[in-house]
């Protein structure tokens, strides 16, 4: 973990106190996350995944900060499972796809293109269908509470200016280094991958 620059946190100016408990130490203004702990909690979202895999649940990984976007696709695709790693509202202007929504949806995907995103997905009953894996909490802020409301189980990779207590499981991690971001996007796809294979051979 620390090869991959996972113990780096933010600034001690600019964090959130809640993850006092996550944070190990200070070195040079920077906070150092608690690494037993991000072993601890990844190792638990790791069990929550295989066993989710493992009953045929299916999974949405989302990130969209330009650092995360080749590791969520390169994951999702791995695993077989649904990923958001970007959404480019002019495409969707320009393709005429917002003109043919309600005006009042087209009006609201303008202002919170994750809230119309989530609510489609519900109409097909992810709420029991889904668990979401978010890369960066503060990116991913509106997409994580569609889904808190949503009641679909989440797991997010939180750097020390998040807050701990918004999804299911948080992992204490570095979410500015690919290397962290791709560490444990690797270790959760792995565990999906081998609950999904526990799934095929006993359906």
């Amino acid at each position: 973990m620390m090869e991959a620059g996972v113990h780096f946190g933010h600034g001690t100016r600019k964090w959130n106190p809640r993850m006092a408990p996550y944070i190990s130490a200070k070195r040079k203004g920077i906070h150092i996350p608690n690494l037993t702990k991000t072993a601890s909690f990844l190792s638990e979202a790791c069990d929550l995944v295989f066993d989710a895999a493992s009953r045929g649940k299916q999974f949405l990984i989302v990130g969209t900060k330009n650092k995360a976007v080749d590791s969520v696709a390169r994951a999702a695709i791995r695993a077989r499972c649904h990923y958001v790693n970007k959404k480019d509202l002019r495409t969707e202007q320009k393709a005429g796809r917002l003109n043919r929504l309600p005006k009042r949806d087209a009006a609201m995907l303008k202002r919170q293109p994750w809230t119309i995103f989530f609510s489609n997905l519900s109409f097909a009953n992810v709420s029991n269908e889904f668990k979401d894996i978010f890369d960066d909490q503060q990116e991913e802020y509106t997409a994580l509470q569609e889904c808190i409301t949503l009641g679909i189980p989440t797991i997010c990779l939180i750097d020390t200016n998040c807050d701990p207590d918004l999804a299911d499981i948080s992992i204490p991690a570095n979410d500015d280094a690919i290397a962290s971001i791709r560490l444990i996007l690797n270790k959760l796809v792995f565990a999906i991958c081998e609950g999904r294979s526990s799934y095929i051979r006993n359906p």
